[in-house]
């Protein structure tokens, strides 16, 4: 039972950790006031970067110990790429971030598809990263011999660095200037250009952050969760990000908790489709577990819940 228990808290902190970056990235996104439904497309750009970057560096500079790390950033720069062509087309030329966002999403998966098949051919899967070229387990030896401590917390690197990520995006967002300028121009941009602060300057930061906290979320499924990229490897996951940040009310500690919940169910998924428990379920119905909760979520919270009041309202200014 122990055990059981012991799976599932590790599995669950496992697969939270993709969505929380994504969630992360849309909760500053969206509190500047530009709505980032392209989360989707820029974890996945993440992913095949960190994986793709970290093979060829492998090829290149043997196993370093920097090469994952560099692996890790180029993901979320690639991500950072993405994010600034969704600001360019919605903070300066005010399109429908909407379009814009499901653009991102098709550009994403395709960019990535095509870039595979060029560097390596087939179908844009990349070749699988070697066990010591991924990202690190920094308890691997203070864990080793004990199993239940072990199996919850001999995490990976990206899973530690993103729930502390939670308390750094709260204290930035709501104990500095910057945090609340950036709140402000999501609210009020109108008032707060008043005041001198530049709204466009800061929503193009905040996308931009958004676009490098997403492709580390994909890179943390390509180099950690799995040892490759694949076509099918993010596979809704910026989707259900999204659904998180909406869940956590467009807080960081609320995303944080929308995605534990979420964790916890690819986790128990997981634990009800193995064999050990023997459930004579089909595998197709229990993977659809999370998605149903997505909805679920998204029906019980969306008409509850309010953002910022100009979330996806493009800034011009001088227009009265």
């Amino acid at each position: 039972m122990l055990k059981d228990i012991a799976f599932i808290f590790g599995t669950t902190f496992m697969y939270a950790t993709p969505l929380l970056y994504g969630a992360l990235g849309g909760v500053f996104s969206e509190n500047s006031g530009v709505v980032n439904i392209g989360i989707e497309g820029m974890m996945t750009i993440g992913a095949f970067s960190g994986a793709a970057s970290t093979f060829i560096l492998l090829e290149l500079y043997g196993n370093a110990l920097w090469v994952p790390w560099a692996g890790f950033l180029i993901a979320g720069l690639a991500g950072c790429f993405l994010a600034l062509l969704h600001a360019i087309a919605c903070i300066t030329f005010r399109a429908d971030q909407v379009v814009s966002g499901i653009a991102i999403n098709f550009l994403g998966p395709g960019l990535a598809m095509f870039l595979g098949g060029r560097i390596f051919g087939g179908s844009g899967t990349t070749p699988t990263i070697p066990l010591e070229a991924k990202l690190i387990r920094p308890f691997d030896t203070i864990l080793k011999g004990k199993p239940l401590l072990g199996m919850m917390l001999n995490q990976y690197i990206s899973v530690y660095i993103v729930f502390s990520l939670v308390g750094i995006s709260w204290y930035i967002l709501y104990k500095t200037k910057f945090g609340i300028r950036l709140r402000a121009v999501g609210e009020h941009p109108k008032a707060a250009d008043t005041l001198g602060i530049n709204v466009y300057q800061m929503r193009y930061i905040a996308v931009l952050i958004s676009g490098f906290l997403s492709g580390l979320g994909g890179a943390s499924l390509s180099m950690a969760i799995i040892a490759n990229f694949r076509p099918t490897l993010v596979s809704g996951q910026g989707f259900i990000a999204l659904a998180a940040m909406i869940f956590g009310k467009w807080k960081p500690q609320g995303a944080m908790w929308a995605c534990l919940l979420f964790g916890v169910t690819t986790a128990l998924q997981i634990y009800l489709g193995s064999p050990a428990v023997g459930l004579k379920i089909s595998t197709h119905l229990l993977s659809m577990i999370p998605y149903i909760i997505t909805l679920i979520v998204l029906m019980g919270f969306v008409g509850k819940s309010s953002g910022p009041a100009a979330n996806g309202i493009p800034y011009e200014k001088g227009k009265r």
